[in-house]
């Protein structure tokens, strides 16, 4: 990203967070009162950071899937859906599959879950270049099929524990928590006695998925910027006419940006399962994880370095969020006006421009009133 689009991503949260300050302000509350509780609630104590960054790595994963088919001309709506088939691939993996090492597990997981993920974003791609099906509407459609096929295969009997709506747990060898079952172990534990900061940062959930998605935020960097076929998807995504023209397969590289797209969603419903929940269970509804991770691609500015970083934002925002609720008794649904202002003034560059041209027609006449005197 360049300086004008990091300078109006911060300036785009800066209005978002002004917003915020108004509607606490309106409803009786000191912002920044509340606003020192968040920080406070993401930074001050060391399990407060893992939280912060088990709650980023899905939106990464979803910011990244939804960012990749922005670069290829794609709205890939549908990462919500792909991200619960990761998620159920996962766990049937996680619990059916035994008597595998550890590493062995956790990759045969992941690839599973990703290829899993990834034929459920090519069915939206085979639909729009065959057929020229709108990939918005395909993916809408495919989010609530997944959703009920989810819940479906839960109540399977060899599949759903007892007297519960949720699925027998992973074994323990398809589990990415960080250290895994060292904690357990005497060594483990001698360990854990000695170094209490670690010790306070592993009575959290943390787990080996946030490094899984740094790792893919670079090798998407690389695909699509180093790679002939990252240069014809990005071709493709500027014009699709004209890369055609070029001699490039344009539907075979719509297939192809909604499968990776996809591989990258399901990854994050798949290290949500192996680190974090350990199961999947009947879902009433979305939850939201593929559409946040819309609102972290446009903030990112559709770049993957980007996408990592307004994930770790979101996740900050969504796990210091509630806090200010509980301490302050401010309703928690602030954050959520705040994510949407941000993202609204993030799509809305227009505006943004007009308003930075305007704060520095102001700022050169005040030092000329300055210079003047």
């Amino acid at each position: 990203m360049n300086k004008r689009k990091i300078g109006f991503i911060l300036l785009s949260v800066l209005l978002g967070v002004l917003v915020g300050a108004v509607v606490l302000l309106i409803g009786g509350f000191n912002p920044i009162e509340a606003y020192t509780i968040m920080i406070k609630g993401v930074i001050s104590k060391p399990r407060y950071i893992a939280w912060t960054l088990i709650r980023a790595t899905p939106i990464i994963f979803t910011g990244l899937s939804v960012t990749f088919a922005f670069r290829t001309g794609l709205f890939n709506i549908g990462a919500e859906g792909q991200y619960i088939i990761g998620a159920l691939t996962a766990a049937l993996v996680g619990y059916f599959v035994q008597g595998l090492p550890p590493v062995i597990h956790i990759l045969l997981a992941l690839a599973l879950a990703g290829v899993a993920a990834g034929i459920w974003g090519g069915i939206a791609g085979l639909l729009k270049s065959r057929f020229g099906v709108n990939e918005v509407i395909s993916t809408i459609m495919l989010n609530w099929i997944a959703l009920y096929l989810n819940n479906y295969i839960v109540f399977w009997e060899k599949f759903r524990r007892p007297n519960s709506e949720a699925s027998f747990r992973i074994q323990d060898t398809a589990s990415i928590r960080a250290l895994g079952n060292f904690r357990g172990t005497d060594a483990g534990k001698e360990f854990l006695a000695s170094n209490p900061m670690i010790k306070e940062i592993l009575s959290t959930p943390l787990n080996y998925g946030i490094i899984i998605a740094i790792i893919s935020a670079v090798l998407i960097w690389y695909l699509l910027k180093k790679t002939t076929l990252g240069y014809e998807l990005r071709t493709v995504g500027l014009n699709m006419h004209a890369a055609e023209y070029g001699g490039i397969n344009v539907n075979k590289s719509i297939l192809v940006s909604m499968i990776i797209s996809g591989v990258l969603a399901g990854l994050g419903g798949a290290t949500q399962v192996l680190g974090v929940t350990r199961e999947v269970s009947v879902l009433a509804a979305m939850e939201g994880n593929g559409f946040d991770g819309i609102a972290v691609a446009l903030l990112g500015s559709s770049t993957a370095v980007g996408s990592v970083l307004a994930g770790i934002l979101f996740g900050a925002l969504k796990y210091g969020g509630p806090k200010i609720q509980s301490l302050m008794g401010a309703p928690s649904e602030i954050i959520n006006i705040l994510i949407g202002s941000i993202v609204f003034f993030t799509s809305m560059p227009t505006l943004i421009s007009i308003i930075s041209s305007k704060v520095k027609t102001l700022n050169s006449k005040r030092r000329g009133e300055v210079s003047d005197d």
